[in-house]
């Protein structure tokens, strides 16, 4: 089975004061430093570093590139601590990546994972630029399209855990649906077991799209594709309703958020 293509989740995003804007070709100006913390899973990081920079180059054009830092961390050490509930040493050691990141000139953080946002507020409180949620740009791109009642998938934690259900419900005042217990287990394990070994399988593309159709059968008017690797395996019209990336949404944030003058 093929990857979805490039561009097939590009947001329309609201208007935005860009320094690139009404430049002219080759004539803009890089504003801020984006600094990633990546490898959770690489195969999502490597998909942000294409989004973003194929973003500044149709803002800015010319040999224009975004000025980006990455810190990609070792999976399976973060993976081990996830399953053992060590939230703390997660928190601990991606703190310590958004330190050294922003020591070394990033002006915000980003970070290319939907699960550990978890441990966000902690990574925040650690320094003194901006992290940039990565619920925020998906928040406003579902209200752009009129949605209220939306479907999640993602790992386990970010299905049943309230840290990023809660964001979506207080700060976008939606309604969000998830799969059924059995339906989130395969979820959970093509993401791990799949997806972030860089295996797309057309069966695990039927279940998904069975999986979401159930969620549009009981209400939802959109899907969140709430994990960074999801996106490898669906793509805009495998259903009938909207899908809102976040990998691609967070992406092209972080290069708003660069490019603001």
């Amino acid at each position: 089975m093929e990857r979805a293509s490039h561009h097939q989740n590009e947001p329309l995003l609201g208007p935005a004061n860009h320094a690139c804007s009404g430049t002219g070709r080759g004539q803009g100006k890089i504003v801020k430093t984006i600094g990633l913390i990546g490898g959770m899973s690489w195969e999502s990081s490597s998909q942000y570093y294409r989004i973003i920079n194929e973003r500044v180059r149709r803002l800015c054009g010319g040999l224009h590139s975004a000025k980006s830092l990455m810190f990609s961390v070792d999976f399976d050490a973060i993976k081990g601590m996830q399953a053992e509930a060590r939230w703390n040493d997660a928190a601990r050691e991606l703190s310590q990546v958004a330190s050294n990141l922003e020591n070394a000139g990033a002006d915000f953080i980003v970070l290319c994972t939907n699960t550990m946002h978890k441990v966000a507020d902690v990574i925040s409180d650690r320094v003194h630029i901006p992290l940039l949620h990565i619920a925020d740009p998906t928040i406003d791109a579902v209200k752009r399209a009129g949605v209220c009642r939306v479907g999640l998938l993602g790992t386990r934690f970010t299905m049943e855990e309230r840290f990023y259900i809660d964001r979506l419900e207080r700060a976008g005042k939606l309604e969000v649906l998830v799969p059924d217990p059995d339906e989130r287990v395969l979820v959970d394990r093509v993401i791990f077991d799949e997806l972030c070994v860089g295996k797309v399988k057309a069966e695990s593309y039927e279940a998904y799209v069975n999986i979401m159709n159930k969620l549009i059968h009981r209400g939802a008017q959109g899907i969140i594709l709430g994990c960074t690797e999801i996106m490898l395996l669906v793509r805009e019209g495998s259903v009938g309703v909207p899908l809102f990336d976040t990998t691609t949404l967070h992406a092209a944030a972080a290069v708003d958020y660069a490019l603001a003058a």
